[in-house]
C-alpha cells in the first residue's frame, strides 16, 4: 500500500512554482498576488485562509486578506469584489466558503471575474472545463491530478467511481478524469445519496473518490482489493480526549480500508494540502495570463 502523501507531493509542486517566481522577479516583475476575502469569523475557514496565506508567502506569492463582518451586507461584498477585479496587481481572487445565509454564493461567485478565479468556481470557467477548453479547474480537483501525477498513478482505462456530485469536487472530477488529459482517460460513474446498491458500484472502483462530507462513510466492504483511495472528506469531529477538542476526519474509514488499497490519501495531510497547490498554480497562471494581455 502507497500511502500519497500530500504534504510530500504539495511541497514539490510549490517548489516549482517557487522557481518560477524566482525567476519572474529576478527579471524585475512583481510577483503573482492573491486575494482572500473572509466573511466572519468561522473556525475551520479562519484556519483554510491562514493557510492559504501561508503558503503564499512560502512560494514568493504576495497575498492579500480582507476581513468582513458576519454581518456584512451582500452589497459591500459585492462592491469589493468589484474593486478586485479592477485592480490590476490583483491576479487571483478567492472567497471563503461558506457564507452567511443572507448572502448569495452563485451571486458572489458570478461577480468574481473569470480571469481573476483562481477557484474555478464561474459558470464561464465551468462551460469550459466541460468542453475542454483551457481554463481555471477548481482548486481540490486540481489538487487532485497533481497528487496523481506526482504519484505516477496510472487512470488511463480505469473505472473511476465518484462519490459525490457536487460543483466543487464531484462533478468537475468526473469531467476531468473522463477527459483525453495525462490524468484522465478514465471511465467514470459518478453515485450520490439517491445512487442505489452503492456498496456494489463502489466494489467495481479502481479509483475511488470520497466526496460526499460524510465521516468514515466508506467501509472496507466498499472498496475492492488494491483500489486506489481518494478521501476528499475534511469533517471536525468532536472529541473529548484530543487537545483541540475535536479530530479531523476524512470520508473513509481509513485504518480498515488501507490494508485493502494499492494507494490512498490520509486525513489530514492528503487533498487538502494538494487544494491550495491547485489554488497557487491557478493564481500563477491568471498571473501570466495578465501579463500576456
Amino acid at each position: 500500500m502507497i500511502l500519497l502523501d500530500g504534504k510530500v507531493a504539495a511541497e514539490a509542486v510549490k517548489e516549482k512554482l517557487k522557481a518560477q517566481v524566482a525567476e519572474l522577479t529576478d527579471k524585475g516583475h512583481r510577483p503573482p498576488k492573491l486575494a482572500a476575502i473572509l466573511v466572519g469569523n468561522n473556525g475551520a475557514s479562519e484556519t483554510y485562509v491562514a493557510s492559504k496565506v501561508k503558503n503564499c508567502a512560502e512560494t514568493g506569492f504576495e497575498s492579500l486578506l480582507i476581513r468582513l463582518d458576519e454581518n456584512v451586507p451582500e452589497s459591500t461584498l459585492l462592491q469589493t469584489i468589484e474593486q478586485l477585479n479592477n485592480d490590476e496587481t490583483v491576479d487571483g481572487i478567492l472567497v471563503q466558503l461558506p457564507l452567511p445565509k443572507h448572502i448569495s454564493e452563485q451571486k458572489v461567485i458570478a461577480t468574481i471575474h473569470p480571469e481573476k478565479d483562481v477557484d474555478g468556481f464561474h459558470p464561464i470557467n465551468a462551460g469550459k472545463l466541460v468542453q475542454g477548453l483551457p481554463t481555471f479547474i477548481p482548486a481540490t480537483p486540481y489538487g487532485i491530478l497533481l497528487l496523481l501525477e506526482h504519484y505516477h498513478v496510472q487512470t488511463k482505462g480505469k473505472h473511476a467511481v465518484i462519490v459525490g456530485r457536487s460543483n466543487i469536487v464531484g462533478r468537475p472530477m468526473s469531467i476531468l478524469l473522463s477527459s483525453n488529459i495525462p490524468m484522465g482517460n478514465c471511465t467514470v460513474t459518478i453515485a450520490h445519496s439517491h445512487t442505489q446498491n452503492l456498496t456494489d458500484i463502489c466494489l467495481q472502483a479502481d479509483i475511488l473518490v470520497a466526496a460526499l462530507g460524510k465521516p468514515e462513510f466508506v467501509t472496507a466492504n466498499m472498496v475492492k482489493q488494491g483500489a486506489i483511495v481518494i478521501d476528499v472528506g475534511i469533517t471536525r469531529v468532536e472529541d473529548a480526549i484530543a487537545k483541540k477538542g475535536f479530530r479531523i476526519k476524512g470520508d473513509v474509514a481509513f485504518n480498515e480500508v488501507a490494508p485493502k488499497t494499492a494507494a490512498i490519501t490520509p486525513v489530514p495531510g492528503g487533498v487538502g494540502l494538494m487544494t491550495i497547490a491547485g489554488l497557487l498554480s491557478n493564481t500563477l497562471q491568471a498571473y501570466l495570463n495578465n501579463k500576456k494581455a
